[in-house]
């Protein structure tokens, strides 16, 4: 969990270049961030996740994109679960073994170098609004990715508060993923009016909850949100993510500028 200290030097952006990497349930992609602007400083390296993802066979992928990019300073990565303190709390997409494991410790013994790890939407979230479409909001946002589930982060006066996977709401009596993530579009056969519907019931949940002052909506579907955003109905402004597939290893790579 990122701490207070880490955050402050987040939000300050200083300029250096960072290893970002990104582990993904079918994916493990690397690249070299300039963190001062955002924006990758090298090619990105993708090598898929080994099946079984075991915590080592994982492990093994980032020490190898780490050699890839000859890298000797801290990493960014992120991880499809709840990370507390550099521990993996679930697995969404990967292997049962990940939970409970101390990942900040095996990513950096197969890298040798200090890895900081975070959930993947909270990255997504922290490049979002650092260079994207969060950029200058200091109310309360909340950022959904809609891939093959749901992803989340919030951020409030700027600052992330981690780990909210406000994709496992229940509503209708299932995690609300099952009816809005881009698996289920596509699964399910939904129009993009339809998935609009299930969109704005989760929607309304948050509104509920939280009353947001911004959604902005991530993942790879974004780029199509004309199709589906005019079938939104709710009182927020929502907006698309900027940033895209990019988001989690520049997120990554600016979170873990803190520990140089």
């Amino acid at each position: 969990m990122l701490k207070c200290s880490d955050q402050s030097q987040i939000e300050q952006g200083e300029q250096m270049e960072i290893l970002g990497v990104d582990i993904g349930g079918s994916g493990i992609k690397g690249a070299l961030v300039d963190t001062g602007a955002g924006e990758f400083s090298s090619e990105r390296l993708r090598i898929a996740t080994p099946q079984p993802s075991t915590p080592a066979a994982v492990a093994a992928v980032v020490g190898q994109i780490s050699a890839h990019f000859g890298w000797n300073a801290p990493i960014g990565c992120t991880f499809p679960a709840v990370v507390k303190n550099g521990v993996t709390m679930t697995a969404a997409n990967v292997d049962d073994a990940w939970i409970g494991a101390d990942a900040a410790g095996l990513l950096s013994e197969a890298t040798g170098n200090r890895t900081l790890v975070l959930n993947d939407a909270d990255a997504a979230g922290i490049a979002e609004m650092r260079f994207g479409a969060g950029r200058g909001r200091r109310d309360l946002v909340i950022i959904l990715t809609l891939g093959t589930g749901v992803g989340s982060s919030l951020f409030i006066d700027g600052r992330l508060l981690p780990n909210s996977e406000f994709g496992h709401l229940q509503i209708r009596g299932k995690d609300a993923e099952w009816r809005t993530s881009e698996r289920a579009r596509i699964e399910k056969g939904y129009s993009w009016k339809q998935w609009g519907k299930r969109i704005s019931e989760h929607l309304a949940y948050l509104e509920f909850l939280l009353s947001p002052d911004l959604f902005i909506i991530g993942g790879g579907v974004s780029k199509r949100y004309k199709k589906f955003f005019r079938h939104i109905d709710c009182e927020t402004e929502i907006v698309p993510a900027q940033l895209r597939n990019r988001a989690g290893i520049i997120g990554a790579a600016v979170a873990a500028a803190a520990l140089r």
